[in-house]
């Protein structure tokens, strides 16, 4: 997937395998996919990157993991639920149709 933006409809979590911050900004993201899709708002699916796989990930990424990436954002030092749920809220929520694209 590279250091690109995600396509649209999809949330990349950049960690790294036995990383327990990773762990648990999986986790709360997650559960808040599954509340946001049991409310019926968009839930688009998450995506783990391994920033071990490529050397342009680890460089960019290994003093930052947890990173989230969704809707042209980026969250790094992800690990705070409520500033996961926050960030993923406001990136969907300007992904939802109707949303408005201009800033």
């Amino acid at each position: 997937m590279g250091i690109d933006p995600p396509p649209v409809g999809v949330i990349v979590l950049y960690g790294a395998e036995g990383c327990h911050l990773c762990d648990g900004a999986r986790e709360v993201a997650r559960g808040h996919l599954t509340a946001r899709a049991a409310a019926g708002r968009s839930a688009p699916d998450l995506v783990d990157v391994d920033i071990h796989a490529d050397d342009r990930l680890l460089r960019r990424f290994m003093e930052t993991i947890p990173v989230l990436v969704a809707g042209g954002r980026r969250l790094e030092l992800a690990t705070s639920p409520a500033r996961i749920r926050a960030f993923l809220d406001a990136a969907l929520d300007d992904l939802a149709p109707g949303a408005e694209t201009a800033r």
